[in-house]
This record gives structure tokens, C-alpha cells and sequence, in this order.
């Protein structure tokens, strides 16, 4: 009986007609496995992921196969981006057990009482082949051996959790909070650095959105320095320029893809991510800001507008996922040939597209092409002596053109479950975007998501992960607290609204109330009255999401300064000293502890705007021209109610505006006129 047809979660659903005995992870599924010393098939994936696809086809579709899934196993089907909680518990282990990277489809089998797992790996081919042992092979030696020894399995299971525990880091508590770490990333970054692609390491290439940015804000920090350090904005502009340039970005419809499978960014692996979109829209529309560079407002402008076109529900929130796969097989949908490229545009047009996109050169996709940008407009304007906005509009139309005639062709599926955290940096993308190009109707929308979440993603006053088809999913996590509330933050800072900036606070201090560990520092990624898991997890290295840990510090550290709150500065050093080993030990794996550990050391300055309207307004945006990673501007009318506590002493005059400028916990004297502040901000 496959129990999998009425979840919320499409990835369940997408393996609800297998022939296995699938459960979802539930108290019912757990005691089936308790009472019946069954071992746990644990199976999670998403469903975007190309592989999970494969094994789903060859081995859960598999009649022989399944029958030896139903007879030997307790079958459970995890959806990770549903359940974060588990993916993060299991992947670790996999880890640990087979000393390689883990990966979807997680393949784990756990012990029927206590969920140890014993033995994993990840896409397993149903017969053997390229070194890999055969799915059906694996089932039964798995079965054997737990059937002959479970005392065993329970033994390597329990060392596995042993393991765990060792792996939490001592709180530093009288070690210094210095900057050994950001340099040991920044000297980390040199030496991992693609000169000639861009990126870090080799293939298969990953954006590393959190390190170019940080490469980006370190450049900042330093631009007033006799030697202003270039090279790391150099790593940071060259990647950024590399990826928009490339195949990691979608050259017709806008967004990127999650990874390209060779070191120069030529093929992606074609899912289109939520959340890897919200980090690479605030990133591109921060180099523009910070540069001027039109190759990256371009790029963040294409970005903001698939999300809002392809990933928007009608009510402000974000779907999460576009699949990997259609219909015509993984890719099929975007690729193009010449003769395609004839047949949709007129002669011209297509001799111009196929110069554009690179399809003069050899096929570079199964015998296909998969569209890069070989040629910017101001290139071929320098080149032929068009105008560069003659060629800018053609383009334009030319990439409509295109959009049309793929639509014809089977699409891929879209997840539309609307998960909390990665809304949380979809919003965050769009109102740095909206700074950037100064359009309201950017902040707008990610209000409209603020509005959707706090309609559809709480339970009473606390959050869920997320929502879909009308449902609520399961308890929040660290990541949808720190997250939304980093966001919420940031929203504030273009428009006032004391609904998203209480709401902020609100998440602050349950933070503090649901997930902090105040004996050793940090945060759990559980709530305190969560479900008992194998483990409980304070994760702080980054993954596909920044750590929550590290932006729960951000958030709170900034929050701290504004409010004068000594508890959310309080908690913030105690989760640096925490995580303080480990940055220092691998800095390349805890770039936004970093960015985290950077504001500690050097605190933001902070702005608070009160009066008439306009005023505020117009002083608020003419401070956030200038890019300044280190500064929150709060513009206040003078009539705002409802102020928390912290805020309310920055009092609006009878007429005009005025200005409180902090740095850390020093503050100047209130200021009156734009000319005084001006020549204040242009010194940090």
C-alpha cells in the first residue's frame, strides 16, 4: 500500500504510483518499523532533482526491485526541502560513514528503534555498473546483514552518533573575537580562485553566491585604504561576469540554473532554484550598484522579472522549484539550434541571435546548443557600428521571440509549494534590487510576499516552513527565522512599515526563546518542543542556503545596535565565540559567519530618518545610492505608531527631518540638514 497520494509535497506524489510500500515520515511509519524490527528504507530527494528522477524510474519503478523494498524494509519517502531537519542529520552521516559528499537522492537505511543509520549512499543504478553496486544487490546484502547481526547495526549506528557529538565545537569563551578568519577566507579564496573561468575549484562549478559576496563587501570595506584591495573584486566581478555570460544563466527567459557540471559554466544541471535565484539577484544588483556594470544590472533585472513572471503565486508568494527534466529529457526545453533560430526570427534577426548566443561555434549539448551570451551589445556595437541601443532592442525582441517558441514545447514541472525561508531570500534579492535600480515596484512586491507568509506560513504566532495547495507544512526551522527576519530588515529599509518591522522583532526574540542555546552558544535548527530527531543540529557551515546560525547573528547584531538590545548582542558574540574553531579551522565553509563575524568586530552604522514624509524619503534614498553593505537607513514618517522600543527615542521635529547617525554604540547628535549628513556618510 503506497500511502503517498494525498501529501502536500509534490515530490511525494510524484512517487505515489510506485510499486513500493512507501510511507511518508510520520509517528505511524516509525512504530511500523519498532514493531515489526524492520529496518528504515530512508529516501530523500526533491522534486527538481534530475537523479532522483533516474533511481525513481529505474529502481522505485522497478516490480522486482519493489518487491524487495516491501519485504525487507520500512519504505519512507522524505521530501528534504519540506523536512530541512532530516536531510541535514542524514547527509552528515552519509558523511561520516562513507567519507564522500552527499547529494540527492540520499539513499539511507536506519536501525527500526532508534533511526541509526548503518549504512548509505546516494543514486544507486538498479543493476551495477561505473564502480556502483547494483540497487537490488544492495537491498540484499543490506537485508542479510541486518537480519544476521542487528546488534551490529545498531553498534555502527550508535558510533555514528557518537560522532556527532564530538563534532559540536567548545565555545571559545576567553579566546579573542579577531580577524584570523577573515583573512584565512580571503587567503582561501586566492588559492581556490578560477582565473580564467572565474568561480572556485574545478567542475563540477557551484555559484558560491555568499563568498562573492563577501569577496564584493571586503573590496568595499577597504576602498578607502591606500591599497584598496581590487583583486578581491576582480574574483568577485570576473565569476559574476562568467555565469551571466555563460550557461548557468538562462540567456532567454532570465534566472539561473543550480550548477554547471564543467568548469567553465558552459552546461548546467538545468533545475532552476528558488533560492540560488534570491541570492544571485541581491548579489547581481549589488555589483551594479557597486560598479555600474550593465552586464550585472542586466542579469539581476532578468532575474527579478522570471521570478516575478514564472515563480509568482497570484497572491506575492514564490513557488519554489522549476524540474531539471521535461517531457523531451533534461535540457530539451531550452536548447535551440540554428535552423530553429531561422524558423522563428527573420533573417537578420537570427544571423544576429546566432552571433549573440554562441551558435556559430560547435554544438555543445547533444548535438544542440545551449545558449551563452558570446557576444555583449556594446561588443557587437564596437564591432559593427550599429548602436548599441539599435542592438539592445533587437535583442530584446529577439529573446521574446524565443521565449514564444520554446513555450510550445512540453515544459518542465513547477514545485509551487511556497517554502518560508527561501521566500525569505527571494524578498531579500528583490529590495536590494529595488535599491539598486530605485524601483518601487521591486519593494512592492516582496512586500506582497512579506504579506502572503504572514497569512499562510504561521501557526498562531509561529512560523511554519511553508505552505502548498491551500496547506500549511510542518513547525519552522532556524533558517525560516533568520531568514525571513533578515529580510524583514532589509524590506524596512525601503519603505516603513511597522507591520514587517515589528514582525522582525517579533522573530528576533524567538530566535532567543525557541532555538538558542545560551549554556554554549548558537542556535539549533530545531525548536526546542520539535520532534526528538536522532540528533539535534546546530549547523553553521553554509550549504545551498547561508547558515542560519550566522544570519540569525547578522539579523541580531544589527537589531541590537538599532534597538539598543543588550540581550540580542549578548546572543550574537555567544554564538561568534561558538562558532569561532571552526571559522578559524575552515573558513571557505563559513562565509557568512564571516560577514557575521566582520560586523561584530566593525559594527554598522546605523540611520534613523524621522519627520515629514517626503523629507525622510528623500534623504533615505539619497543615502542608499551609494553602496554600503555596513549601513541600515530606516526612513520613519513623523507620525508612525506603533514604534518598538529602542526606536521610539528618535524623536520627529514639529517640521523638517532629522537624522540619528550610530556606528556600533556611538552616536552623534542629531542632524537636521541633508548637507551635514551627507558629508557624514561619505566618511565612513
Amino acid at each position: 500500500m503506497n500511502r503517498l497520494q494525498d501529501e502536500p509535497s509534490l515530490y511525494l506524489r510524484q512517487h505515489a504510483d510506485n510499486p513500493v510500500d512507501w510511507w511518508p515520515w510520520n509517528d505511524e511509519a516509525l512504530a511500523a518499523a519498532r514493531d515489526q524490527g524492520r529496518p528504515i528504507l530512508l529516501s530523500i530527494g526533491y522534486s527538481a532533482c534530475h537523479w532522483c528522477h533516474v533511481m525513481a524510474h529505474e529502481s522505485f519503478e522497478d516490480p522486482a526491485i519493489a518487491a524487495l523494498m516491501n519485504e525487507h524494509f520500512i519504505n519512507i519517502k522524505v521530501d528534504r526541502e519540506q523536512r530541512p531537519d532530516l536531510d541535514k542529520i542524514y547527509q552528515t552521516a552519509h558523511q561520516l560513514m562513507t567519507q564522500r559528499p552527499g547529494g540527492w537522492p540520499l539513499t539511507m537505511f536506519l536501525t527500526p528503534d532508534d533511526r541509526l543509520p548503518f549504512f548509505g549512499g546516494t543514486y544507486f543504478p538498479p543493476a551495477a555498473r561505473h564502480g556502483l553496486p547494483g540497487f537490488d544487490d544492495v537491498l540484499t546484502k543490506v537485508a542479510e546483514f541486518h537480519a544476521a547481526s542487528p546488534a551490529e547495526a545498531a553498534r555502527q549506528g550508535g558510533a555514528v552518533r557518537e560522532v556527532f557529538d564530538k563534532l559540536e565545537p567548545e565555545l571559545a569563551q576567553d579566546t579573542a573575537l579577531d580577524d584570523a578568519s577573515i583573512t584565512g577566507l580571503r587567503q582561501s579564496s586566492d588559492a581556490h580562485f578560477d582565473a580564467d573561468n572565474g568561480g572556485f575549484g574545478r567542475a563540477p562549478k557551484f555559484p558560491q553566491a555568499a563568498t562573492l559576496a563577501r569577496l564584493l563587501n571586503h573590496w568595499r570595506d577597504t576602498a578607502s585604504d591606500t591599497e584598496p584591495d581590487l583583486q578581491a573584486l576582480f574574483m568577485s566581478a570576473l565569476s559574476q561576469t562568467r555565469m551571466a555570460r555563460g550557461g548557468l544563466f538562462d540567456q532567454v527567459g532570465g534566472g539561473y540554473f543550480r550548477y554547471c557540471v564543467d568548469a567553465t559554466w558552459t552546461i548546467p544541471h538545468f533545475e532552476k532554484m528558488l533560492y540560488d535565484n534570491g541570492q544571485l539577484l541581491a548579489l547581481n544588483a549589488a555589483t551594479f550598484q557597486a560598479t555600474g556594470d550593465a552586464l550585472f544590472g542586466a542579469a539581476a533585472r532578468a532575474t527579478a522579472d522570471w521570478m516575478l513572471s514564472d515563480m509568482r503565486h497570484a497572491d506575492g508568494g514564490f513557488f519554489a522549484t522549476i524540474d531539471a527534466d521535461s517531457e523531451d529529457g533534461e535540457g530539451a526545453y531550452y536548447t535551440f539550434t540554428p535552423d530553429e533560430m531561422r524558423a522563428t526570427l527573420s533573417a537578420e534577426d537570427a544571423t544576429l541571435a546566432i552571433q549573440t548566443f554562441g551558435l556559430d561555434r560547435s554544438p555543445n549539448f547533444e548535438g544542440r546548443w545551449h545558449l551563452q551570451l558570446a557576444a555583449t551589445a556594446s561588443e557587437l556595437a564596437e564591432e559593427t557600428g550599429t548602436p548599441e541601443a539599435t542592438l539592445e532592442e533587437r535583442l530584446s525582441r529577439i529573446r521574446a521571440s524565443l521565449a514564444i517558441a520554446r513555450s510550445a514545447r512540453p515544459e518542465p514541472g513547477r514545485d509551487e509549494k511556497i517554502l518560508t525561508a527561501w521566500n525569505a531570500l527571494a524578498m531579500r534579492g528583490l529590495v536590494t534590487a529595488a535599491r539598486a535600480f530605485e524601483d518601487d515596484s521591486l519593494t512592492a512586491a516582496a512586500a506582497d510576499c512579506a504579506a502572503f507568509l504572514h497569512t499562510h506560513c504561521r501557526d498562531g504566532d509561529r512560523l511554519v516552513t511553508g505552505w502548498q495547495d491551500g496547506t500549511a507544512l510542518g513547525a519552522g526551522f532556524l533558517d525560516d527565522y533568520a531568514l525571513l527576519a533578515d529580510a524583514l530588515l532589509e524590506l524596512s529599509q525601503n519603505h516603513w512599515d511597522a507591520r514587517w518591522f515589528n514582525w522582525c522583532v517579533q522573530l528576533a526574540d524567538q530566535l532567543l526563546e525557541l532555538f538558542e542555546d545560551p549554556d554554549r552558544g548558537g542556535f539549533f535548527f530545531t525548536a526546542h518542543d520539535h520532534e526528538a530527531l536522532m540528533y539535534r543540529q546546530k549547523p553553521i557551515g553554509d550549504d545551498a542556503l547561508p547558515a542560519g546560525n550566522a544570519v540569525a547573528v547578522r539579523v541580531l547584531l544589527r537589531l541590537g545596535h538599532l534597538l539598543g538590545e543588550p540581550r540580542y548582542l549578548e546572543a550574537s558574540e555567544r554564538a561568534l565565540r561558538f562558532a569561532l574553531p571552526a571559522l578559524r579551522e575552515y573558513p571557505q565553509a563559513h562565509v557568512t559567519f564571516i560577514e557575521a563575524l566582520a560586523e561584530y568586530l566593525a559594527p554598522v552604522e546605523t540611520i534613523v530618518i524621522r519627520g515629514d514624509v517626503a523629507l525622510t524619503n528623500q534623504w533615505r534614498e539619497s543615502v542608499q545610492k551609494l553602496y554600503a553593505p555596513s549601513r541600515v537607513t530606516l526612513a520613519i514618517p513623523g507620525d508612525a505608531q506603533d514604534l518598538p522600543k529602542g526606536l521610539d527615542a528618535h524623536r520627529a521635529p514639529a517640521m523638517g527631518a532629522l537624522a540619528y547617525v550610530c556606528r556600533g554604540q556611538r552616536c552623534l547628535a542629531a542632524i537636521d540638514n541633508w548637507r551635514t549628513l551627507a558629508n557624514e556618510i561619505r566618511e565612513r
